[in-house]
């Protein structure tokens, strides 16, 4: 399909940082922990959180992007922080988690987390109708917001990551990537250390060829868009009939999946469909929600694919299915292109069925 590169929101470099890490002695004891960072709170220019045990100084708006140097270069790094704030400690803390308290006989999508009603938080591990996460331990699983990826960090550098993708669009940063992760520990931390791997090389091979590189964040057949809109669903498309059009890693399309994924993540993606667009964490997590949830024609999502066994070229299925049974066997060869050349970096095996 072809596409055009819209303007892209390059993260400001030339921010260092230092090399060694100097004990701190009385003289120079870290401030206090200001107001922990709250994932859904709009934060203008100049307004303060903390996060990670660091306090921060926002230097315009934003929303949905959690502190750090990189992504948009929106937050200030005002220096370690002492005291009990949600970020404190380096572990994430549990103040980040911002989710929906969980409702009996809601549905729930794999995925979801939700807050229970003891204060903890837990992850949908498989779809449900809102079934207790503390008795249906089969359905849910303890979620921390320490998060990310709990087998240790992606098994892809971000060194490889630029590898992989030299020629990207600055929008799509590896710290939005694993930003993203937090509310997907099980992806690419499920199985062998080769299977992690694989699940890794195959997730990015097929975003890969979806943004021809991580290139494309907007669809760019834009006579299209007009039929992004099922007004069958009783939420209609109260952004517009255009504005569901594909857009981030996956291309995410259609007013019923951007209503879907928003209530898995916790943002409002039916009314706010941009935020797939302007924000790099929410449209990796989006990338993420249908590579966990979505079966496609596959009967089976992608990552479970890649888990047991039955090889990449279920992915493909799973995500575009109208490429197989050689229907686009030029689209199917991209993708596989795509992931011999990311297992090749990760020095892993591309195993079996690779096309579809």
């Amino acid at each position: 399909m072809k596409r055009k590169r819209l303007l892209t929101m390059l993260a400001a470099l030339g921010l260092g940082i230092v090399g060694a890490l100097v004990p701190v002695v009385a003289s120079e004891a870290a401030a206090a922990c200001v107001t922990p960072y709250n994932n859904s709170a709009v934060y203008t220019g100049g307004m303060t959180a903390s996060h990670n045990g660091r306090n921060w100084t926002a230097k315009w708006w934003t929303q949905y992007e959690a502190p750090s140097t990189g992504g948009s270069n929106v937050w200030q790094d005002n220096g370690a922080c002492d005291g009990n704030s949600g970020g404190g400690g380096g572990g994430g803390g549990g103040s980040t988690c911002n989710y929906p308290s969980w409702v009996a006989g809601q549905y729930y999508a794999a995925g979801a987390i939700v807050r229970y009603t003891n204060g903890q938080y837990y992850q949908a591990s498989h779809e449900n109708p809102g079934y207790d996460p503390v008795i249906s331990t089969w359905y849910w699983s303890p979620y921390s917001c320490g998060g990310g990826n709990t087998g240790g960090g992606f098994v892809v550098s971000e060194a490889q990551f630029n590898q992989m993708f030299p020629g990207r669009n600055g929008f799509y940063t590896y710290a939005g990537l694993t930003d993203a992760m937090r509310k997907f520990p099980a992806f690419a931390n499920s199985g062998s250390d080769t299977v992690k791997r694989q699940e890794a090389a195959a997730f990015l091979a097929n975003v890969g060829h979806e943004t021809g590189g991580l290139v494309y964040i907007d669809e760019t057949n834009q006579a299209n868009w007009p039929h992004y809109c099922d007004y069958s669903q009783p939420y209609g498309c109260p952004a517009g009939q255009s504005a569901y059009h594909g857009r981030g890693p996956i291309q995410l399309s259609w007013n019923f999946n951007y209503y879907a994924a928003g209530n898995a993540l916790g943002v409002d993606l039916l009314n706010n469909p941009n935020l797939v667009a302007n924000n790099s964490s929410v449209s990796w997590q989006t990338g993420l929600w249908y590579w966990m949830t979505g079966t496609g024609a596959a009967g089976t999502t992608s990552h479970n694919a890649m888990v047991n066994g039955n090889g990449f070229g279920t992915t493909i299925k799973a995500i575009n299915s109208i490429e197989c049974n050689g229907a686009h066997p030029d689209q199917v060869q991209s993708r596989v292109n795509n992931y011999n050349r990311f297992a090749g970096i990760l020095g892993v095996p591309t195993g079996g069925n690779l096309t579809c």
